[in-house]
């Protein structure tokens, strides 16, 4: 089968590998259909967090092609959805709901199929797969199914984390696809007002469809002084930190009033906490690693029935073949998330 292989930094590239098979009885093998790129796939793309060469990517959805003999909740030809971790749902952490935190999961490719191939083998696929409901479903709406394997339950993750409430001020920290999702999650949760830092036109206006009040360009200090002009010198209730860089948590912390919750999502790379100040101030911060598929038949049905279109963050296509300026793409910036089309349904 073909698929997308990491080399080396700044070179990912379709190669041939072999079909996955069923190695234990709780394993499916999926046709993928859809798959793209996430923006925490670019650490190992540009070089700033060790990676082995071989298969890539974790988020996918595509349709059942063989199952394992134990294999109850889903069967051949069905759509799926996987989340970019896999679960078997009973441990002691999947039933607390931290389905990433898995005692027997992991997260692809230590399963040994990279999301971005023809097919893979699911591990645990009873408690890891969703089944999606229906049939025909338009181009537009398997974008937003396929969002839902990593980048929009990562968004709902940090608004969830930072506590957003019906009627609070939230900031969104970061406008790549996490960063958006979360001003979509926020605005489902029923936030009144969402501030969101970003410097990108287009961005800007992604992020004012999903439902941003107020739009901030500033950095650092000028983006806290914005944002405290904007609040009355308050700060907001709830802060989501979807970048992942030292800068984007110390400028959540700043814009956070007393009292209140830092969501963070973004994969950290030089983060210091400044814990005296978090002391004094009553600040807190909690995330980390979304559990997807707790967080995905929740809003499966709101996709389902166009609630939300979260696949608006979809802005770049592509083939297999065409995997290396998928990667360029996020990397430069000319695209939020790349779509890498597989397979038709």
């Amino acid at each position: 089968m073909r698929a997308a292989l990491f080399v080396e930094p700044h070179r990912v590239e379709a190669g041939d590998r072999p079909d996955p098979v069923i190695v234990e009885p709780t394993d499916a093998i999926v046709r993928v259909a859809l798959a793209c790129v996430c923006g925490s796939d670019l650490w190992y793309y540009r070089g700033d967090s060790p990676f082995d060469p071989g298969p890539i990517g974790h988020e996918f959805i595509g349709v059942v092609e063989e199952v394992g003999g134990d294999v109850r909740s889903v069967k051949r030809g069905e759509l799926v959805i996987a989340p970019f971790a896999f679960s078997d749902g009973t441990c002691p952490h999947c039933r607390h709901g931290f389905t990433s935190a898995c005692v027997a999961g992991g997260f692809y490719p230590s399963n040994g199929d990279g999301g971005q191939g023809q097919a893979v083998r699911v591990p645990l696929a009873d408690g890891s797969l969703v089944k999606v409901p229906g049939s025909g479903h338009s181009d537009e709406m398997l974008a937003s199914l396929l969002t839902l394997s990593d980048v929009m339950s990562t968004g709902h993750h940090a608004a969830v984390s930072a506590a957003v409430r019906a009627g609070g001020v939230v900031a969104v920290v970061g406008d790549g696809a996490v960063g958006l999702s979360g001003v979509l999650a926020a605005k489902r949760l029923g936030a009144e007002r969402i501030i969101a830092l970003s410097r990108n036109p287009f961005r800007q206006a992604v992020a004012r469809e999903f439902g941003a009040t107020d739009v901030v360009e500033q950095r650092g200090e000028e983006a806290t002084d914005a944002v405290m002009e904007l609040t009355d010198g308050v700060g907001v209730d709830a802060t989501l930190e979807c970048v992942g860089t030292g800068q984007a948590m110390q400028t959540a912390l700043s814009i956070a009033r007393p009292g209140s919750m830092v969501g963070y999502v973004g994969v950290p790379h030089g983060v210091e906490l400044p814990i005296g100040e978090m002391f004094i101030r009553n600040k807190g911060v909690r995330g980390g690693s979304a559990p997807a598929r707790a967080y995905i038949p929740e809003l499966l049905d709101d996709v389902l029935e166009g609630r939300i279109n979260p696949g608006r963050v979809l802005d770049y296509e592509t083939d297999l073949e065409g995997i290396a300026d998928a990667y360029a793409a996020m990397d430069e910036r000319r695209a939020i998330k790349s779509l890498v089309r597989v397979a038709t349904v």
